[in-house]
């Protein structure tokens, strides 16, 4: 099936829909530097990669737009592993990929590095300087969960309760990898033969950058936006289990042998490698037994972005390498010249029919107001 083109100049164009946040002083980082989203009943969760928050929206009436913004700290539910700055304030968590399922609202950084961007007042000395210095964020490499329930007809963040119908009085608790350095993620695959050797690289340099989360049942998919080899884009499949207080750990996925995610042994992980076209994954959609993968450059360019359907992947017991029929081009979207480049999707509240896409580095026509930012909605095929 070829792409189907969302395009401005062409005969279809994307409708947008304002997403509207409170008019605080944050709300100019939340609504630049959206990167994840996830569709709720009527409601929308949202979170950005320069905060430690995760935002709540709702659809109005009218559906006209999505309103009434509430913001939750994760601070407030977990335990940051880096230490306040001077002035209080925390470093990012860098969210790249938010899902819904079941009691729990799941959450991923990018566990990337970072190195320092080069502007164009900067002189040549300042500019080397810069392009040198690579840095690291703890707080970046939290895969956490926060339990969800019900308060005056809202989905509400909360550190913990009571686990429905649970005879055993059991709770659920806010909990994450990455809280102790002993639990992250980047130590299970600093020995990996295809991953290790990009751990140290920065994410806009083709290193480790984790841009997509979907939970199906107890499988957890992480898009990864780099590296990509060879051409070859990664989805990470894991399953985590409880630890020591709010620690989770990384738990077997099986036995290896094709026969499910029984926890009798097998890998802590598994690989997927996808062709994309040389794309990188920027976020991941469960859509029935499929992922939808927003792919675009690993690199820090414009374009193409592009949605593909990976067909059956919820089926995959092991490692697999996906090409041909299995992987659907779905649609191109359109990007902007050094602005409006795709970075999340989600099924559209009140119309799955349909995916609300939001943008990193909007263009100004996407902010008619200060507190308010215009996402994209656009048909979804389903093949």
């Amino acid at each position: 099936m070829a792409p189907v083109e969302i395009s401005s100049e062409g005969t279809m164009t994307a409708r947008t829909i304002p997403i509207r946040f409170t008019d605080d002083a944050g709300v100019t980082d939340i609504a630049e530097s959206l990167s994840a989203l996830k569709g709720d009943g009527r409601h929308l969760w949202l979170a950005g990669d320069e905060t430690i928050t995760i935002e709540r929206t709702t659809l109005s009436p009218s559906g006209d737009g999505f309103v009434d913004h509430v913001s939750f700290s994760v601070a407030d539910f977990l335990p940051l592993p880096e230490p306040p700055e001077p002035d209080g304030s925390q470093l990012e968590i860098d969210i790249e990929g938010i899902d819904r399922h079941g009691d729990y609202l799941w959450f991923v950084g990018s566990h990337a590095r970072t190195r320092k961007r080069v502007k164009p007042h900067h002189a040549t000395e300042q500019a080397l300087a810069r392009l040198a210095r690579v840095s690291s964020n703890a707080n970046r490499c939290l895969l956490g969960r926060i339990p969800v329930v019900d308060i005056d007809g809202a989905p509400t963040l909360v550190p913990s309760a009571p686990a429905p119908a649970s005879p055993s009085g059991a709770k659920l608790t806010a909990a994450a990898l990455g809280l102790s350095k002993r639990n992250r993620l980047t130590r299970a695959l600093r020995d990996d033969e295809h991953l290790g050797l990009f751990l140290k690289i920065p994410s806009k340099d083709n290193g480790l950058d984790i841009e997509g989360l979907a939970v199906v049942g107890e499988r957890i998919y992480l898009g990864l936006r780099g590296p990509v080899l060879r051409g070859w884009a990664v989805v990470l499949e894991l399953r985590l289990t409880e630890g020591d207080g709010q620690d989770l750990v990384l738990a077997p996925l099986g036995d290896g042998n094709g026969n499910g995610d029984d926890g009798n042994g097998g890998p802590r992980y598994r690989k997927h490698f996808l062709d994309l076209d040389g794309l990188g994954v920027r976020d991941i959609l469960a859509h029935g037994d499929d992922l939808l993968l927003l792919a675009g450059p690993t690199m820090d360019l414009d374009g193409p972005v592009r949605i593909y359907r990976w067909r059956g992947a919820a089926h995959a017991r092991t490692s697999v390498v996906v090409t041909d029929e299995a992987i659907e081009p779905v649609l191109d979207l359109p990007v902007g010249v050094g602005d409006d480049h795709p970075e999340g999707i989600a099924l559209l509240p009140g119309d799955p029919s349909s995916l609300l896409v939001v943008h990193d580095s909007p263009a100004p026509r996407r902010r008619w107001h200060r507190h308010e930012i215009l996402a994209d909605v656009v048909p979804l095929s389903h093949g």
